[in-house]
């Protein structure tokens, strides 16, 4: 039975304008879908084929020319029978179709050498594997420590992978030759970590900086005062200035995540005023003493 006509572009499923980055990774994507090796499905095997003659052709740059310029026959000597339109075809005019072995064209018998190898593929054919992804959660500290750390995958492997001081949340790990395993004797893809840094019940990260919430009373931030504040490595002292509102942000050079170069960010320490919510008899006098004779209006002008 002959095979009809097919456009090549229509075979790897990329415009007629497709550059060449374009055809060959639609090329490794179908391959990998159809190799004999990895797809046991009937008619998968003629799909490779057919996958492979287009990508020959089209990654040729006179080969897709002399294609494009004269179209079905581009081939001189080749039966196009039934063939209309623009574009390249293959199939034998004795009735031999390619799917059964005997209508190669003759790049694709150089290119495979002619005949067929072991494990149902074709001698001399070798094929990567694909890549693969995972996704691990790390702390907050553990991201900005960075260093090795044993992780155990959903499918029973296990690695020390290296953590860079300062990950950010998304950011990949690639794990070279880790990936899925190659198709005759081809190399292993590679695996790549999506990172997730867990929520900190204290931290909020804002790219290399930090911002905690430092509690305040309201005499101090009337005052004025020198408070406690939680870093990552421990504990640190800012001094709030008098009149601070809440909202404000004391800046602590240095204290945050490391960045590129190994420059730390800041650590911002951001003001909350909180009152007691039960008065002892003598600070509500003076709570009620300091209403009486104050003129702050916090409203005056909003």
């Amino acid at each position: 039975m002959a095979v009809g006509f097919r456009d090549y572009y229509e075979v790897l499923g990329v415009p007629r304008g497709a550059g060449d980055e374009e055809i060959r990774s639609a090329y490794r994507k179908l391959a990998r879908e159809y190799h004999p090796d990895v797809n046991g499905e009937p008619g998968a095997e003629d799909r490779f084929k057919e996958v492979s003659e287009a990508y020959e052709v089209l990654r040729d740059p006179e080969k897709r020319e002399k294609y494009e310029r004269l179209g079905a026959n581009w081939k001189a000597g080749e039966d196009v029978s039934g063939a209309s339109g623009f574009g390249g075809g293959f199939g034998g005019g004795d009735g031999q179709g390619f799917g059964d072995g005997a209508g190669f064209s003759d790049f694709f018998e150089s290119f495979f050498g002619g005949r067929r190898g072991a494990s149902r593929g074709f001698e001399g054919f070798s094929m990567r594997g694909g890549d693969q992804e995972a996704t691990i959660e790390v702390t907050l500290e553990e991201a900005a420590r960075g260093g090795k750390q044993r992780i155990s995958l959903a499918d029973g492997r296990d690695f020390e992978v290296q953590i860079p001081p300062g990950v950010r949340d998304g950011q990949k790990i690639r794990l070279a030759g880790q990936g899925g395993e190659g198709a005759s004797g081809g190399p292993a893809g590679d695996l790549y970590l999506r990172v997730r840094i867990k929520r900190h019940p204290r931290f909020r990260r804002e790219d290399d900086d930090l911002v905690v919430e430092v509690m305040v009373a309201p005499w101090e931030a009337a005052l004025g005062a020198t408070v406690p504040v939680p870093t990552l490595d421990g504990s640190a002292r800012v001094k709030v200035p008098a009149g601070s509102s809440s909202g404000r942000r004391l800046r602590l050079r240095g204290e945050g995540m490391p960045g590129p170069g190994g420059r730390k960010g800041d650590l911002y320490a951001s003001v909350r005023i909180v009152v007691p919510k039960v008065l002892a008899k003598r600070e509500r006098e003076l709570f009620e003493e300091l209403a009486a004779v104050s003129r702050f209006d916090p409203r005056q002008g909003r």
